[in-house]
This record gives structure tokens, sequence and C-alpha cells, in this order.
């Protein structure tokens, strides 16, 4: 897999690099925004680790750029900055994990896996799987025109499983992203919440599309294409 790290302190730079190479990763290193874009434009990363504060270009910058032309890499970012509304801007600039310096690699390690299993990612504002459609700007979800009432926690699993249409995703990685991270991953919520999903966005309809792939999780697709 390759990766791409913007970061202007070579230090740092250089000490991500090799932990990366160490565990098998190609890496690819340049040191301002606008190398940055321009080398994540050209070529096909699996992750981009991107600092903030870079000469020219800043790294938001560079994010709400990139994601203009790159809706799925996704993105690490890794900074000094620790404010609250910093991280709130990067995410929604486009960010999908922020981990502040200074780091632990390992942290680091953790957090490029666990990006990595989750993969390129559907940040369309409505996403359709046959007649289902959720729309990420309103949080809204209607089948065959139909308006379908979640809670929370069920639209986040259903946005979840729907930006990864046609993937099958195990339980602990639905745990990761839809639960936090200290959450205990042997519980059955997972099988709990699906079929309350199921309740709401299959049983009423002749078509079903949430599917049980057992021993390894759960998908959704349009089974008229699977």
């Amino acid at each position: 897999m390759r990766i791409l790290v913007v970061e202007d302190e070579e230090k740092v730079s250089r000490f991500v690099a090799r932990g990366l190479e160490a565990e098998r990763f190609a890496v690819d290193k340049v040191a301002d925004g606008a190398s940055g874009l321009e080398f994540a434009t050209l070529y096909e990363y699996d992750l981009i680790i991107l600092d903030l504060l870079l000469p020219g270009l800043s790294g938001t910058e560079m994010l709400r750029r990139l994601r203009e032309v790159n809706a799925h890499v996704p993105v690490l970012v890794l900074t000094a900055r620790d404010a609250i509304g910093d991280k709130v801007e990067n995410f929604e600039a486009g960010a999908d994990d922020y981990l502040t310096k200074p780091f632990a690699f390992a942290e680091l390690l953790a957090r490029v896996k666990a990006l990595l299993r989750r993969g390129a990612v559907n940040r369309s504002n409505v996403i359709r799987v046959a007649d289902l459609e959720l729309d990420r700007l309103s949080q809204t979800v209607r089948r065959g025109g139909k308006r379908i009432e979640l809670t929370a926690k069920e639209y986040a699993l259903l946005e979840y499983l729907m930006a990864n249409a046609g993937r099958v995703l195990s339980r602990t990685m639905i745990i990761e992203h839809v639960w936090d991270q200290s959450f205990d991953s042997v519980t059955n919520i997972v099988d709990v919440y699906v079929r309350h999903l199921r309740n709401k966005v299959d049983e009423p309809f002749e078509r079903k599309l949430i599917r049980t792939v057992r021993g390894v999780g759960y998908s959704i697709c349009d089974e008229t294409e699977a």
C-alpha cells in the first residue's frame, strides 16, 4: 500500500516514513501543501498523512482542494494544533482522522491501519442503494420516496454501510467506526442495531438490501446487482 506524507518538519517526516516503511508500506514524502496537492492528484494513494502548518498552501486548504477532485482517499491530519475549532474545521474540510503532536508512533500506526481497513469512503452528499436514499446534509433517509425515521446510531450504521455499499464490513470495523474505540468488541450490539435497521429499512419492502455474510459481518447492496 502507498502512503503520502505531507510534512515540512524533516525530523517528523523522516520518523513517520521510516516507521511506515518498516511496516512494509511504500511512502512518498513532500514538504509543502502545493507539492502535496500535486502528488495527491497525480498519483493514487491508499492514505495521506497531512500536517496543517505547511509553507505556502496550508494543510487545510490543500485538503479542501483535494476533496474537490478526490473525495475518497483517507486523510489523517497530523498536527500540533489541538484546538476543538481546528479539529471541527478540518473534519468539515474532509479529514477522516485527527492526531495531535507529540504522538506515539504506535498510535499513529493503529490509526493508519484502521483507516486502511475502512478503505475509500463515499463522500457524496446523497448516497443511493437501489431505492434507498440517504442525504448527509439533512441527515434524512428515504426508501421508495417514503421517509424512514432512525435513531442517531441507526443512522450512523446505515451511513457506514451505504458509503461502503457492496463491501462486507466486519463487526469490528463497524464498532470502530460507529462506536468509540473503547467499546467492548465482544458485545452483540452490532447485531442488535442491524436487526433494528432491517425492521425499518427492509421488512416493509419486498426487495431486501442488508445482507448477512455468515462468520464475517454485514453488507448492503441491491441483490439484483449482487
